[in-house]
């Protein structure tokens, strides 16, 4: 049995510089009105919003109510990472007095485990039925490594919902924005795919929402600052905040790169018995100091072949860790199974089972 292996991920959140400069709603509609590259349709939108809202809306003091934005299974193909910074000093806190948001955050992230997900092509839905402001749609998809000046939001749509209600969506793919400027949407209704453009770490949607020009926390439109949990929200759904949890997790045959990982390449589809290593990784979000990852492989046939449990020392919207062993004499071929637990106050928080067959 060999000593075992285990890294502290490189990553280093830096919050100030993730989003922070998103364009508002006020400045973003002004900003499409005179840039040329946006599509902007101005006359008749104020009489087709009235009348399609005349139609649609219940009365003018009714709180928007919304559909959650992204074709996904959410907490398995997609997760909440971030949702709105509510302190209102130079610290940040979500609105169950959590970490989970960063200063000045004013949205929801909602987000793909790595950049490989980007294929997929993920729908981002109209939240509500509306009418469309504007849009961006030609950012290319390098996030923070390259956007156009104050093009933050990257590639995005902003809707008017009537009775002073808004919501943006940011960070759209590249090219993938499917409606045009007076365009009117329905509840659901497709309006692009999910992308990496703009100021941005992570491939998500940025969703902000809007009343008469203040932005509203989704999750606790009424602000009441008592980090109550269960309070009303505007989602339609049964829609929660995630306390953290497990992004993706693989097998590798030495401790990967966080590069690898965040990209979706660093899971091997089959290793060698005969290999320098056999090491499992996990891909954590929202993990706080004082948490857990517990590590564990399983043999062919059933037994306990490594395991180990690693103290994490800060809070971090993303890090890995990796255990694992030296294989020094070949191993017995089959198919070895991992487990990754991420354990908060001596509970489960989130658990992950994958598979590798070696050879």
């Amino acid at each position: 049995m060999g000593p075992t292996t285990q890294v502290v991920g490189p990553f280093s959140w830096a919050p100030s510089v993730i989003d922070k400069s998103l364009l508002s709603w006020t400045h973003f509609f002004e900003k499409i009105c005179s840039d040329e590259r946006f599509s902007v349709h101005v006359n008749g939108l104020l009489l087709a919003t009235t009348l399609l809202f005349f139609a649609t809306s219940a009365r003018a003091d009714d709180p928007l109510q919304l559909h959650f934005p992204v074709d996904c299974a959410l907490g398995e193909t997609c997760m909440i990472q971030q949702a709105m910074d509510r302190d209102h000093g130079p610290e940040a806190r979500d609105f169950r007095c959590g970490p989970q948001t960063y200063d000045e955050h004013q949205g929801t992230d909602i987000r793909l485990p790595d950049l490989e997900a980007l294929a997929q092509n993920v729908p981002v839905l109209a939240a509500a039925p509306g009418t469309v402001l504007g849009v961006r749609n030609s950012v290319p998809d390098t996030g923070i490594g390259g956007f156009p000046e104050g093009q933050d939001c990257g590639n995005g749509v902003v809707l008017d919902h009537g009775n002073g209600w808004q919501t943006q969506y940011c960070h759209l793919a590249q090219g993938s924005v499917s409606v045009v400027s007076g365009d009117t949407v329905n509840a659901r209704q497709p309006i692009g795919t999910i992308g990496f453009s703009g100021r941005t770490e992570f491939p998500h949607l940025h969703l902000s929402v809007r009343e008469n020009g203040a932005h509203v926390d989704p999750f606790d439109p009424a602000q009441t600052d008592t980090c109550a949990i269960d309070g009303p929200s505007l989602w339609i759904d049964d829609i929660t905040l995630p306390a953290g949890g497990i992004l993706s997790a693989g097998f590798a045959s030495a401790v990967p790169d966080f590069a690898d990982i965040r990209a979706g390449t660093a899971d091997a589809e089959t290793l060698p018995s005969d290999g320098d290593a056999l090491v499992l990784w996990g891909f954590f979000y929202g993990a706080r100091d004082g948490d857990m990852a517990t590590l564990t492989i399983a043999a062919p046939d059933g037994t306990e072949w490594h395991t180990q449990s690693v103290d994490l020392d800060r809070t971090q919207a993303q890090l890995f860790r990796a255990s694992g062993r030296r294989i020094r004499a070949p191993l017995d071929p089959g198919l070895y199974t991992g487990t990754v637990t991420l354990i908060r106050d001596g509970q489960a928080l989130d658990t992950l089972e994958i598979s590798i067959p070696v050879t």
